[in-house]
């Protein structure tokens, strides 16, 4: 606990308060005040140098919209000024709110987190909360790390991405400790905390259907961890979608796993190389699709014409490449301003329903998924 109280002006000859000899003191340069070196310095000492009260300063430190404009920014300056850091720990003791987010997902490098991130990360900081953020990359022992240090900093919510092997009980023990969790993106059966996600079934069966209006009756799928929530259902409208237009997806190519453009590249001989080569690829996320596109023009296939592609995500420059890429907007901004605004109604105290709140994706025709042997886009200048 600090001591608010700033250390009075030693007499000449005297002792200072606390029994040390006044050559122990120096004058501070800026509020003209005694001190020890080494001792921190405190909010009374803002408070005394502007004649306001240590729960004003505080509250002006903290961003509160309490306090007049004007007197926040005279707080903060003299902060600034005298070099005062705001004590989040010690505040946090008093009011029970750290003003800490943990955001945990399991890839930030992937264009589509990084847009959900953008979305929560507005919200959450209009309401002046700090994030924590943890690509844990599919690491439930990185993940559950994370999360330890959420619970040492007594962070106000989790916003979790859920990696591969997070169990219900994980989750549900958290919640069951007062601990408002968000899921995202990803679901856990039977916890006790909501989830935002898209609805990976019907964005993976519009697509497949696409793929099937076009003419292909072989139709890969390329990619999705399917222990994950989103690689089975993604899978799963693959799959539906084959079954009710009479087309056996056990004979389709359907390679697991993938997830990067690393991924996508390296995959590409296996796809051409397969002896059920299909004529039509949908791929688990848009960075398989954007990683193969290159190489299977180094191979003299050309994306569209000679294999048509399809993503799912809709990341930021999709539509801009040669071919333009057909995909499934998964609504990134809806989905992170969602769950955001889902966590701070559990922190402010509301009941909310565990139960998964699905966002409707929406099918992006371009030009990646032709008729065999039809060409939407320009030919590629190489």
């Amino acid at each position: 606990m600090t001591d608010d109280t700033a250390p009075e002006k030693p007499a000449s000859g005297v002792l200072a308060p606390d029994g040390s000899a006044v050559d122990d003191f120096q004058e501070d340069e800026v509020t003209g005040e005694f001190f020890k070196p080494g001792k921190r310095l405190t909010l009374g000492h803002i408070a005394d140098l502007l004649g306001v009260s240590t729960a004003t300063v505080s509250l002006a430190l903290r961003d509160s919209p309490l306090v007049a404009e004007e007197t926040r920014l005279k707080v903060k300056k003299t902060a600034e000024d005298i070099g005062y850091i705001y004590n989040r720990s010690a505040a946090s003791l008093r009011t029970a709110k750290s003003q800490i987010v943990g955001v945990a997902v399991h890839d930030i490098l992937n264009p589509y987190f990084a847009e959900v991130f953008s979305a929560l990360e507005d919200v959450l900081e209009e309401q002046g909360q700090m994030i924590f953020i943890c690509n844990h990359r599919d690491d439930v022992k990185r993940q559950r790390a994370f999360i330890n240090t959420l619970l040492q900093h007594r962070a106000d919510g989790l916003i979790l991405c859920p990696s591969v092997g997070t169990t219900t009980e994980e989750i549900n023990r958290l919640v069951g400790q007062g601990i408002p969790v968000t899921l995202m993106c990803r679901e856990v059966p039977g916890v006790w905390a909501p989830c935002i996600r898209g609805d990976d079934v019907t964005g993976a069966y519009a697509v497949t259907k696409h793929l099937i209006d076009q003419g292909h009756e072989k139709i890969g799928m390329i990619g999705g961890r399917r222990e994950s929530s989103a690689g089975r259902c993604r899978h799963h409208g693959w799959r539906k979608a084959l079954t009710d237009a009479g087309i056996d997806a056990t004979k389709q190519l359907d390679i697991p796993e993938l997830m990067t453009q690393s991924d996508g590249r390296k995959i590409v001989p296996e796809i051409l190389n397969a002896k059920n080569k299909p004529t039509a690829l949908m791929c688990f996320n848009d960075l398989v699709a954007l990683g193969m596109m290159p190489v299977f023009r180094r191979m003299d296939v050309e994306p569209g014409p000679d294999m048509a592609i399809t993503g799912y995500d809709d990341v930021d420059g999709a539509g801009s490449r040669t071919p333009a890429l057909t995909t499934v907007c998964n609504h990134a901004d809806k989905i992170g301003r969602l769950a955001a605004l889902t966590l701070l109604r559990q922190i402010a105290g509301e009941r909310v329903p565990n139960r998964p709140i699905l966002i409707e994706p929406d099918l992006r025709i371009r030009e990646s998924s032709p008729p065999q042997g039809v060409r939407l886009g320009p030919r590629l200048v190489e």
